[in-house]
């Protein structure tokens, strides 16, 4: 993660749910890509001075909702049920937000030319299908 999550004095009592709804916030809104990987559980805990275990509990609960895959030898990533878009798309769309922000761009300009841009293309299956039943018609 690019960030460190800072555990809200709220939920102090329970910093291992905490964490977990932070995680799981940069999962369901996409910050956090189908495939990226998690910081390890001792990276997350030494980020947020809770004990390994604290954190641990946390990514156990996103991996028994589907949110996480952990496997020893690859870590913990983002289920590909779980991300709103790969991990590809997500690293490209915040290259694109890094490079805009360098150059002063304003968001709702750079959202409404991506809209704009995002149209529909024809499918040239279709547009070939369309064209032999004007040539059967003729």
């Amino acid at each position: 993660m690019s960030s460190n999550p800072k555990l809200s004095p709220a939920d102090e009592a329970n910093p291992a749910l905490d964490i977990y709804r932070q995680l799981r916030g940069l999962i369901v809104s996409g910050q956090l890509g189908a495939g990226e990987r998690l910081p390890t559980v001792r990276q997350t805990a030494s980020d947020l001075g809770v004990a390994p275990g604290t954190a641990a509990r946390a990514y156990k609960m996103l991996e028994g909702e589907g949110l996480v895959i952990s496997r020893t030898a690859a870590g913990t990533r983002v289920a590909e049920s779980a991300g709103v878009l790969p991990a590809s798309v997500m690293r490209r769309i915040r290259e694109l937000v890094d490079e805009a922000g360098a150059v002063g761009a304003d968001p709702d300009d750079v959202v409404d030319v991506f809209r704009t841009i995002w149209q529909p293309r024809p499918d040239s299956e279709a547009a070939t299908t369309a064209e032999d039943t004007d040539e059967a018609e003729d």
